[in-house]
């Protein structure tokens, strides 16, 4: 059980930053939906480059079998956003991470902007979505910054030197990881069945 309580006693103990995360991401977000809206052709861009580079059509072909889609979905999220979008680049360059999601929740947030006629409604099942998953980036953000800090100030975790302070920083990131995963999980699930399931019942009324 103490394990189990080790990731909420993580976050409390940095609540402040935690809190500031969640900000700068649903902030973000918001700002790059308004700028997709204000700027029609920023989404359209976005648009075309999904559908050059396969991901539309990978979609549409995942969209005949919700596990699988499900388990891409999850894949997609766990591996490029969170492994190589955050956790990775803050084990080369500390808070490197948090710069390129902090980018992406905005690009993310200009691709998903109601241009269109319709696509307000496909944002009410959808919005579940994003609150899930970035809650689950949020936490892995969080565990990158505490990566940074331990490396750069290893006395703040009781660390002799940087060295120690970077495993006890991989060790914090790993502990945030494990709600983020299960975070990850509920949302891909949601996400396949609503896209699946729920998306057309709503267009369709």
């Amino acid at each position: 059980m103490s394990n189990l309580r080790r990731p909420f006693q993580i976050i409390r103990g940095n609540v402040r930053v935690y809190l500031v995360l969640n900000a700068v991401v649903y902030g973000l977000l918001l700002i790059g939906m308004g700028a997709g809206l204000l700027f029609p052709e920023l989404n359209a861009a976005r648009v075309a480059s999904l559908e050059e580079d396969g991901t539309a059509d990978l979609v549409t072909a995942l969209l005949e079998n919700v596990w699988l889609f499900t388990m891409v979905i999850l894949a997609v999220n766990v591996l490029r956003v969170c492994l190589l979008t955050i956790v990775l680049p803050s084990m080369i360059v500390p808070f490197a991470g948090l710069a390129f999601f902090a980018y992406q929740a905005f690009i993310v947030g200009v691709t998903l902007a109601p241009v269109e006629e319709g696509l307000g409604v496909g944002m009410i099942p959808h919005s579940l979505t994003i609150l899930i998953e970035l809650q689950a980036y949020v936490l892995v953000m969080l565990g990158a910054y505490l990566l940074g800090k331990a490396w750069l100030r290893p006395g703040t975790v009781g660390a002799r030197n940087r060295r120690q302070g970077y495993v006890q920083g991989l060790r914090q990131v790993g502990w945030l990881g494990l709600p983020a995963l299960a975070l990850l999980i509920i949302g891909a699930v949601y996400e396949a069945f609503s896209i699946i399931y729920l998306l057309p019942l709503l267009l369709a009324g």
